[in-house]
């Protein structure tokens, strides 16, 4: 963490110099703004007293995710990357500790590709369609976790999976919280601004955990809105800002509200609710993202993570706005800079014999399949057992519900029949694909969720609603075994200059 904030600065103007348009404040200068959890000390002498809410997030108005990404495939482009767009990576080749290269499928033309690598970085992004409601792409089916987990390499803290309060109602496309940090406000039915109760502080500005379950207990306690499908949902107000503040800090917000609710934000409040956004565990690695599978640091050669699919655990239970962007420019910079030194230090290791047949099984399986199983409803019961019972509350009855469910739909996925056999551009043999790597990145989370019996950021069990720091200040580690069954260890956290503290907002 004191190495990311150190290298951030660093990092904010390096963007700049790509060609990356930040917003700017009056005097010229990159604008900053307040976020959830960005806070400092009310009294600068007393750093563990009362925290204020602070502007320290650069932003591209709405959408600096989106221009990030821009900006930095277009330095790419400029460099000459080659990129493989329409390939999708199905295993990791590793032997004895050293990683060797991949296995994708070429989507245009059915063929199985070997890339034989004496690096390989992983930068799958996350696992959100694990859920039934999510901000995520429909990309985002764990297939990095899934991958190392298949291959007997550690998962580190799966069971903190963090809820963005402001998702749109039903649909849980993101709701960026830079409407918050600008004045916007959470109601409810009787048009009360709730938030005041749960963090007198700093209210709607608290972490995402904390107003995920806030909202969740106003819907249960009878004041969320309930709508003609019978789901609840609570209202973002923005209506206070005006036109120019929302037209030029929140576009993005703004049309999506109105494409897909038929909301003017301008005129009336937003129906959201808590959306699955973000996974705080992932792929161990160290600070130069090299994957490590112990407490001894001992590493897998050549094996690199970065972004949401690493867990170099900056984020720790719940991480705070802004800092994913951070995360993957500070690590993911450090990461390719240690991969160009890996290589010029070694040689190609040797590719073992049949790298690739287990994508050769696996898609003989499905396309051979005659069984009566349709990969759309194993989806749709996966993703509504993990939204109900693996959630923004949950307890341990809830999740062992869970666990018995994808143990039934794990046997069931075996007779999975798709109606394409064909090999050119075959969508429902890579959706029938990523269903498996859905079905075990949610058997990681349900695993490591049941296990651990406390309550810490975005894992709050009711069951045990208290931090324990005496008994679970640690990390959990979750692989398979060779029977193929999940076994967890784990490895302590480490506590440098700061204790952990409760947390008052």
């Amino acid at each position: 963490m004191r190495l990311m904030c150190q290298d951030a600065i660093r990092a904010i103007i390096e963007l700049e110099h790509m060609g990356m348009p930040f917003s700017r404040n009056e005097k010229g200068l990159i604008a900053q703004r307040p976020f959830g959890g960005h806070t400092k000390p009310k009294d600068p002498n007393n750093p563990f007293g009362e925290r204020v809410p602070v502007k320290r997030a650069c932003f591209s108005a709405d959408r600096t995710g989106h221009v990030m990404l821009q900006t930095l495939y277009e330095n790419c482009i400029k460099r000459g990357v080659q990129f493989f767009p329409e390939f999708f990576v199905t295993d990791l080749i590793v032997q004895d500790n050293i990683v060797r290269g991949v296995v994708a499928i070429e989507i245009a033309t059915g063929e199985i590709h070997i890339f034989h690598a004496k690096t390989v970085m992983f930068a799958t992004g996350g696992y959100g369609r694990v859920y039934r409601i999510t901000s995520n792409a429909v990309v985002g089916t764990g297939d990095g976790f899934a991958i190392v987990y298949r291959r007997g390499i550690p998962l580190e803290d799966m069971e903190f999976v963090q809820f963005h309060p402001t998702g749109l109602w039903r649909l849980g496309i993101l709701v960026s919280e830079a409407a918050r940090g600008e004045g916007g406000v959470l109601r409810n039915k009787f048009g009360e601004r709730f938030m005041e109760k749960y963090a007198p502080t700093i209210k709607d500005l608290a972490p995402r955990d904390v107003i995920s379950r806030a909202m969740y207990t106003e819907i249960r306690e009878g004041r969320g809105i309930q709508g003609p499908d019978g789901t609840y949902y609570l209202l973002l107000d923005l209506t206070h800002l005006g036109a120019e503040i929302i037209n030029k800090k929140l576009p993005e917000i703004t049309g999506f509200a109105r494409i897909y609710l038929g909301v003017d934000p301008l005129k009336e409040p937003i129906p959201v609710q808590p959306t699955t956004h973000y996974a705080m565990g992932g792929i161990p690695t160290n600070v130069d993202a090299e994957v490590v599978i112990d407490d001894k640091g001992t590493k897998i050669e050549g094996f690199y993570a970065a972004g949401e699919v690493a867990c170099v655990s900056v984020h720790g239970a719940n991480r705070l706005g802004t800092n994913s962007l951070l995360d993957i420019i500070v690590f993911g910079r450090r990461g390719g800079k240690k991969m160009a030194e890996y290589i010029k230090e070694h040689d190609f290791p040797p590719l073992p014999k049949d790298s690739d047949e287990w994508t050769r099984k696996t898609i003989e399986r499905i396309l051979n399949s005659n069984g009566k199983e349709r990969v759309s409803r194993i989806r749709k019961e996966l993703q509504d057992v993990m939204m109900d019972k693996v959630s923004v509350f949950r307890t341990g009855d809830s999740i062992k519900e869970a666990i018995e469910k994808i143990k039934e739909l794990k046997e069931r996925y075996k007779e999975i029949k798709i109606d394409d056999k064909g090999k050119k551009f075959n969508t429902d043999l890579i959706e029938a694909i990523e269903l498996g790597n859905l079905l075990d990145t949610a058997e990681a989370i349900a695993y490591s969720a049941l296990n651990r019996t406390e309550s810490r950021g975005a894992h709050y069990r009711e069951d045990y609603p208290k931090r324990d720091d005496q008994n679970w200040l640690k990390h959990t580690l979750i692989y398979k075994n060779e029977e193929k069954e999940p076994i967890i260890k784990y490895k302590p956290v480490v506590i440098t200059k700061i204790p952990p503290m409760e947390r008052k907002y």
